[in-house]
């Protein structure tokens, strides 16, 4: 193969290989962007071109063709939410609004629910319904309810419009949160493009810590626990113990979080490098004491979203107990359908909301709070109910779900079994361990961490990232292993 031929395939879109930050291929990227990105501090346009260029390609990278799709995006809601906010006919603003939500809800329900509809259709009627195999662009969830949260802003004079529609692009098109979060408000970002861009010695070491510990998180805790041994009893849960497949549910859970969270690390990680401030996504959720404490420290920005723009939208608690019952009901269960196109979902986001609407009716939050023993339980029940649901999420379909909990239902009292898987699964059962204490390590000392680490010095932080880059290279498997959150 030719160098040209060579330099063709890596710029090129390979569905196998998407660009992910835990990539060699996107580090080599981002420092060559990076070097560039620094000398234009100044000059404020040609950087905004810049990036929205490279963020386009960063996309088109991760899902081909379709990042016309998101320039589509960009250019109607900005176009429309420029008309509401000069409208002053309330009438005319409205229908804005809705021609808004119907196009960007028609985009989101095509690409990610026509397969799900037209298979429910067919089960129902013993129709044969089909459109064929959907491409579903990566983060597409996640930039559509940015950009609705845009208009709806302006269409309730929260917000007023970006200067011009470059920079509602540069928003919405912004590379470290673009395909999987964290869902970023436009009063919160557009304001930080109009400001002189610095970024303090403070600033660059905190963006190094996030940067290694979301790499640690995902590529050597999250992908060696998939890899060896969640994916495996999963996929077949019939064919190991019953303390096998619970210790694969702890196993998800631990995965989970640290792949998500990991990724929204790394994101808030660049765009601090790059002089932009994102929210926090994730604050220890596995130390809470309920489920409504868990959705304010679990995906804080979806869950901030579906609070602002659903919840409220359908009455909040402004409408009487039983209404505020219903409400927190169908924001989760719709949250839970937000996150794919499938029954377990729904499942998983109905449990969740069920959940919640008892514990405003009992007030357990308030209750558990009071006493130190009732919190040390209601944290481990939170827990389990927490683990419980993400088998439903993790499990390929019902039939998948129902094994792993009939397995864990078999499982008798018997440590010297238990004693030999772990010590058959000896090294993801040391990760296992890190993780989890990394997690529950109390905030203080997460915060001594961090003070320890903005004291080393500029040449130790980089040897340190080259050996967090050496052990991933070492612990990872032959392929990068794809974020899971990319999938919604």
């Amino acid at each position: 193969m030719s160098r040209l031929d060579s330099i063709w395939n890596w710029l090129s879109y390979d569905s196998q290989k998407p660009l992910l930050f835990n990539s060699e291929a996107f580090l080599y990227l981002f420092l060559g962007f990076y070097l560039l990105y620094i000398l234009m501090t100044n000059v404020r346009r040609m950087r905004i071109l810049y990036v929205i260029a490279f963020s386009l390609f960063f996309y088109y990278k991760c899902s081909g063709i379709y990042f016309l799709l998101l320039i589509f995006s960009s250019f109607v809601d900005y176009y429309i939410s420029d008309l509401i906010y000069k409208s002053n006919d309330a009438s005319k603003r409205k229908w804005l609004l809705i021609t808004s939500c119907i196009i960007n809800l028609g985009l989101l329900a095509y690409f990610k629910y026509t397969g799900f509809l037209a298979d429910n259709f067919n089960a129902l009627f013993s129709g044969d319904l089909s459109f064929g195999n959907i491409f579903l662009p990566i983060g597409i969830s996640f930039y559509t309810f940015q950009t609705m949260s845009y208009t709806i802003d302006i269409y309730r004079r929260e917000l007023e419009p970006a200067r011009n529609v470059w920079d509602f692009m540069f928003f919405v098109s912004f590379f470290p949160q673009l395909v999987a979060g964290p869902i970023v408000r436009a009063k919160d970002f557009i304001p930080q493009i109009y400001e002189k861009l610095a970024l303090s010695k403070k600033e660059l070491s905190y963006a190094l810590f996030l940067i290694i510990g979301g790499l640690l998180k995902k590529a050597v805790i999250s992908d060696y626990i998939s890899v060896n041994f969640v994916d495996r009893v999963f996929n077949f849960p019939d064919n190991y113990s019953a303390f096998e497949n619970l210790l694969a549910v702890y196993g998800y859970t631990l995965q989970i979080y640290c792949d998500f969270s990991g990724y929204s690390d790394i994101a808030i990680g660049l765009a601090l490098l790059m002089g932009f401030e994102l929210p926090a996504n994730f604050r220890t959720p596995y130390q809470s004491t309920s489920v409504t404490e868990f959705w304010r420290r679990w995906h804080i920005s979806l869950s901030g979203w579906l609070r602002d723009y659903l919840y409220i939208s359908m009455g909040g608690n402004r409408k009487g107990k039983l209404r505020t019952y219903f409400n927190l009901f169908m924001t989760m269960l719709l949250g839970g359908l937000w996150h794919g196109a499938s029954w377990k979902f729904v499942l998983w986001g109905a449990m969740h909301g069920t959940v919640l609407a008892v514990e405003k009716a009992f007030n357990i939050t308030k209750i558990t709070s009071k006493h130190f023993t009732l919190k040390f339980i209601a944290g481990i029940v939170t827990f389990h109910f927490v683990a419980f649901c993400w088998i439903f999420f993790r499990a390929s379909d019902f039939d998948n779900a129902l094994n792993v909990v009939s397995n864990i239902g078999m499982m008798e009292w018997n440590p010297q079994i238990w004693w030999t898987v772990l010590t058959g699964y000896q090294n993801v059962a040391i990760v296992l361990l890190i993780g989890f204490l990394w997690h529950f390590v109390p905030q203080q000392w997460q915060d001594k961490q961090l003070a320890i680490f903005h004291r080393i010095p500029v040449v130790g932080k980089m040897i340190l990232f080259a050996a967090v880059i050496w052990v991933i290279s070492a612990t990872a498997s032959s392929e990068v292993q794809p974020f899971i959150y990319f999938q919604f």
